[in-house]
């Protein structure tokens, strides 16, 4: 159900206190902390509904509230709307102090470690910033061509230019008009095609319009069918760097010596994280991913926020803050929408 104006105004205080002070609060500090002038009794009816709702809970017995995941999927999806909307306004007049940073680093490995450093030191979470791959695997043009009398080069040209390509060595290469044939056959049937959509009825049909009769042609085939399907695998990993993951330890519901060390041991790991990258969908914007919505089991207790830079048409990477979900979604916007940016800016000047 949509919350009224004045259990908004409550949530949000509750919220943004709690965000302060790590503390669960009471009615008596919303009382003073919001402009209703209410009761504490009010208050604490007011509260008592949007405990009843899901939006805050109650840690333990005669404790104050604090909020649920779902108190603060809200307020990152309603409240923040105004602040992002502010940054929007404010992002040319934000600080360009780390611009010099990035001007200044040549090597792309070390300007993303540099990255990665500075959000963690601007915002005392931790974070991660993944080297950029392509994200667009449309197959635009493929050919095979020889080599020598035992060698076949087959190319595959994707959007973005990417190009992959592996050599087969076969008994005999096929005469010209054969290789023709199968050039042909292969633009036909593969080109426009995004490579994850490779069946294997897309290469029976490619296989059906060759018809060989001849044994080596089928084994030759084959060959090239399953050198197809390898060039069409995703990629390898992808490179992360991390840094800040002992800030972990200054927020008390997460310095637990159990789940600190889980979160730290995935940081120095590395194990999962590209769960968190987004680079597919780079028109997503900003995104948010609190409590149980996290992919990462270890970072249950935990809020990411993540967002796309793109290198060039098509080569993407993911920036992420990971922090306790009463972190400063505020800060924490701001500051990747500007490396956001400073990215984007920097990647395209080169």
């Amino acid at each position: 159900m949509d919350l009224d104006e004045r259990k908004l105004k409550i949530l949000t205080a509750v919220i943004k206190n709690y965000l302060e002070t790590g503390e669960p609060v009471g009615s008596r500090t919303i009382s003073k902390y919001t402009d209703l002038n209410l009761s504490s009794a009010t208050i604490r009816n007011e509260m008592s509904d949007l405990e009843e709702l899901g939006y805050i809970i109650q840690p333990h017995t005669s404790a104050g509230r604090i909020p649920s995941d779902k108190g603060y999927r809200l307020y990152v999806d309603n409240l923040m709307n105004e602040k992002l909307d502010e940054l929007e306004k404010r992002e040319e007049s934000l600080n360009r102090k780390e611009e010099f940073l990035i001007e200044k680093v040549d090597k792309v490995d070390t300007l993303l470690q540099n990255v990665a450093k500075l959000l963690a030191d601007n915002t005392n979470y931790a974070s991660l910033v993944s080297k950029p791959r392509y994200s667009q695997n449309r197959i635009k043009f493929m050919q095979v061509s020889k080599v020598d009398d035992h060698s076949l080069l087959l190319v595959m040209v994707m959007e973005g230019n990417n190009i992959r390509n592996k050599v087969l060595k076969v008994k005999a290469t096929p005469d010209d008009k054969l290789l023709l044939t199968i050039n042909v056959s292969l633009n036909t049937v593969m080109a426009g095609k995004d490579a994850e959509e490779i069946s294997i009825s897309t290469l029976s049909k490619l296989n059906s319009q060759i018809s060989p009769d001849d044994e080596d042609i089928k084994k030759l085939m084959n060959d090239i069918l399953i050198s197809i399907c390898e060039l069409c695998a995703p990629d390898e990993d992808v490179e992360i760097y991390t840094s800040g993951a002992n800030n972990i330890f200054k927020y008390p519901e997460l310095s637990d010596k159990s789940k600190a060390s889980e979160i730290i041991s995935t940081f120095e790991a590395k194990e999962g994280l590209d769960l968190l990258l987004t680079e597919d969908d780079a028109d997503a914007g900003i995104k948010v991913y609190i409590g149980n919505e996290t992919p990462i089991s270890s970072m249950k207790d935990c809020s990411v926020v993540t967002a796309t830079y793109e290198f060039e048409d098509g080569v993407r990477g993911t920036i992420g803050i990971v922090g306790p979900k009463r972190m400063d979604y505020e800060k924490v916007v701001d500051n990747i929408k500007m490396i956001k940016r400073q990215l984007d800016d920097t990647f395209r000047k080169e």
